[in-house]
């Protein structure tokens, strides 16, 4: 398909805290943008935000993206969709409140796409390494052939017992799939393409509304309670990480993700590289001195990463550059200094 040079781009779940540099990366670049909201509430704060970009910005409101043709009206005058809108918490007690959001928000802007979407080139979702990974023993690369279906397994078995992050993780892999499989099952009828941006741990400073610590997005809640808070143990500190990306680097690839021809009908993972909580905490100190207590002991250059991704397909097909973890959490420490938390 053709790639989205320019023209109008839908962005569903806009004020969310991914979807809010999105939006913004996409305007800096010279795109209109059409975000949805759940409530006039939440559609305030967004067009407080972009007023500055003046009528190259809409918020229109979607109250239930898993109802049918709930997003048919505003896909019909657009030339891309970025697709973000995704529940992600650790409170779920029905595996069902992550999974029915996550798939059904998924096909219905597929179909609305499929259905009125006449401009519409290239649709890119937000999708996660959730879909990707599997509990690992041993140090393993992942590459976007593989796929979480240990925790689909888990939630059919256990239901209401699965653990949360299987609950997640079966939602963004089963929502995934359903893309895909929309894809292929539309094979022929479809005017556009499909990618699948697969980010691990996202953080970075925080544009979407919200005015306490306690109901940030879940990594950056974990972010700001890890190193401030002294919520994890020295032991866990040097133990525990995963993989990281700065959120503006994230919306980035968003964009190069309908810009860029060669992306189309692949799922791409966009990492930094690897961590553990005590390297972020390491460098967090350089710039806020009262930070949760370091392990002396850590050496990160002999630190064991279980999971690890290779990203050479978002550096061929994106060309993506990523912010050193320096920046992204010098960025962070004063985003929440200015908002008056430390």
């Amino acid at each position: 398909m053709v790639a989205v040079q320019e023209g109008k781009v839908l962005v569903t779940g806009a004020n969310g805290f991914i979807a809010m540099w999105v939006v913004k990366a996409l305007l800096d670049q010279g795109y209109l943008v059409r975000g949805t909201v759940r409530s006039p509430s939440k559609a305030k704060h967004v067009r407080e935000v972009f007023s500055c970009y003046g009528d190259k910005f809409e918020a229109v409101i979607v109250e239930d993206i898993t109802k049918p043709g709930a997003f048919d009206e505003y896909v019909k005058d657009v030339d891309a969709i970025e697709h973000t809108a995704s529940p992600f918490h650790a409170k779920a007690d029905d595996p069902d409140e992550l999974i029915v959001p996550a798939v059904q928000g998924t096909t219905r802007i597929l179909e609305s796409a499929l259905a009125h979407g006449t401009n519409v080139k290239r649709v890119a979702i937000t999708s996660s390494v959730a879909a990707v990974l599997q509990i690992q023993a041993t140090p393993h690369v992942f590459t976007e052939a593989d796929w979480n279906d240990a925790s689909i397994v888990e939630v059919r078995e256990k239901g209401v017992q699965a653990s949360q992050g299987g609950k997640y993780c079966a939602s963004k892999t089963l929502a995934e799939k359903a893309a895909w499989e929309f894809v292929e099952k539309n094979k022929g009828k479809l005017g556009w393409d499909l990618v699948a941006l697969n980010p691990p741990y996202v953080f970075g400073p925080a544009i979407h509304e919200v005015d306490a610590p306690e109901v940030l997005n879940e990594s950056l809640r974990d972010w700001f309670f890890t190193v401030f808070k002294g919520s994890k143990t020295k032991e866990q500190l040097s133990s525990m990480g995963s993989c990281w990306v700065d959120v503006r680097d994230l919306a980035e690839a968003h964009v190069l993700a309908i810009k860029k021809q060669d992306a189309g009908g692949e799922r791409i993972i966009v990492s930094a590289g690897t961590f553990k909580w005590q390297d972020i905490v390491d460098v967090a100190h350089k710039f806020y001195p009262n930070v949760s207590p370091m392990d002396e002991t850590y050496d990160p250059k002999t630190a064991t990463h279980i999971i690890q991704y290779n990203t050479e397909k978002a550096a061929q097909l994106l060309g993506i550059k990523y912010r050193s973890m320096e920046e992204d959490t010098k960025d962070i420490v004063e985003d929440f200094k200015a908002k008056g938390w430390i």
